[in-house]
């Protein structure tokens, strides 16, 4: 990812020194496993542990040589440990030290992913609170249907990202997983003990029955998983910028002072983090589809994945916390003008309350077709003549049936139901909805 939508802590996460790190931690709790079990020397498993950290510009030089990466890594470090070099990587393959530390890199970058969301649903419900009672027009196709308030529409996003954060949860403890069992994955090389020595000090769970690879199942889930998270935070997105467009103006994202919208039309606000947001949802996707393409490895594993997966892993991990920060930013700044959203209200001359006036009109005795007739032709009127709804229906409904109170109360639910979900609740528990 380059460094426009690259944040430090999850670019940490996929740098290179720390792959390098973690490689030879792997490296020194597997000499530990075998030092434990009598195998190789304990001043071996010392030295190994001991060694300086690797120096990328050998390891790379190294690598020009032996045009394997792992390779080229364990030559370097069996270097640094002198005499008991020859105990580094003992018994095992390369995915056993590749895999395992993805499957701390995806751990790491779900802690970080599972956060930011938290900070988003606590911005989005805050907001959801302030604007409880803030009365709007509803709007499907694009048209208007009936009102509805700004919280209830924050309400919907929030336990969107509730729902969000728990299939997360399922995730990443599906990709913390690891393999130290060797070149096809039976143990024939190194014994389960010491795999066990490994995956509990990192904190992983054991692949059961690994091919020379973690099964890469999980990480085509994964991925899937940040790419719907992408596609929640695309849902909230594109309505910011249909609401902030010139026409509709009851919202609009923060802008500094300083910026400048348009380098040619300097009257211009446009709506560019959520733009922005909707761009990383389209990468998500496609990094979804290239880890499904990857499950399907040749008998125990080729490495047509490998290349792939050096891409989207880190990739996808960055934009989806690229695009949490940037919809938090958004949440936390957003302008909301209620008295444009209450002009663009009344601008329907009350013909979003025509359900309601078709209901009374059934209840009165009419039948349903009757009805809708009736108030679809005075609609039609009250929109080309410029009266409101209620005057041409004159006295066959009553004024009841053009109050808000009702639509405030319902939509209001949400948001209360809402307002008593906490952080910590989220954390432990999560959505049950």
């Amino acid at each position: 990812m380059i460094d426009r939508y690259s944040l430090p802590e999850m670019a940490a996460v996929w740098s290179e020194g720390h792959r390098l790190a973690l490689w030879q931690r792997i490296e020194a709790l597997v000499a530990a496993g075998w030092s434990a079990e009598g195998t190789i020397p304990a001043a071996a498993a010392a030295a190994i542990a001991a060694a300086p950290p690797i120096d990328p510009a050998r390891w790379k030089a190294r690598e020009e040589e032996t045009r394997h990466d792992v390779a080229a890594f364990v030559d370097v470090l069996a270097e640094a440990c002198g005499e008991h070099g020859r105990w580094v990587h003992y018994g095992l393959t390369s995915s056993d030290v590749a895999d395992t530390t993805l499957g701390v890199q995806m751990q790491e970058a779900s802690h970080l992913l599972l956060e930011r969301i938290i900070t988003l649903f606590t911005s989005v419900q805050r907001r959801a609170v302030e604007h409880r009672n803030t009365v709007m027009v509803g709007r499907t196709h694009g048209m208007w249907a009936e009102p509805t308030t700004f919280g209830h529409k924050l309400a919907g996003f929030s336990f969107e990202l509730a729902r969000a954060y728990r299939r997360l949860q399922f995730a990443a403890h599906s990709v913390a997983y690891g393999k130290i069992s060797g070149p096809v994955g039976t143990h024939s090389t190194v014994p389960a003990s010491v795999e066990e020595h490994v995956i509990e000090a990192l904190g992983l769970h054991a692949e059961p029955a690994a091919t020379q690879v973690v099964g890469r199942d999980r990480h085509a889930a994964f991925l899937s998983t940040l790419a719907g998270v992408g596609a929640t935070l695309e849902r909230f997105a594109t309505e910011i910028r249909h609401l902030q467009r010139s026409e509709v103006g009851e919202v609009a994202e923060p802008f500094t002072e300083a910026q400048k919208g348009s380098s040619a039309m300097p009257h211009k606000h446009n709506p560019i983090l959520s733009e922005n947001v909707v761009g990383m949802a389209r990468l998500l996707r496609g990094y979804a589809v290239a880890g499904l393409e990857n499950v399907a490895l040749w008998h125990e594993r080729d490495i047509s994945h490998s290349s792939v997966e050096r891409v989207i892993l880190p990739d996808a991990a960055l934009a989806l916390d690229f695009a949490l920060a940037r919809t938090t930013r958004i949440v936390e700044g957003l302008v909301v003008d209620t008295a444009r959203m209450r002009a663009n209200l009344d601008a329907s001359n009350g013909t979003v309350f025509s359900q309601a006036a078709l209901l009374e009109l059934i209840r009165g005795g009419m039948g349903r077709d009757e009805a809708y007739r009736v108030v679809q032709e005075a609609s039609a009127e009250a929109l080309s003549s410029g009266r409101h709804l209620r005057l041409v229906l004159g006295k066959r409904v009553s004024a009841e049936a053009f109050s808000e109170d009702r639509y405030v109360t319902s939509a209001g639910a949400s948001v209360d139901h809402l307002a008593r979900i906490t952080a910590d609740w989220l954390r432990s528990a999560g959505p049950s909805w």
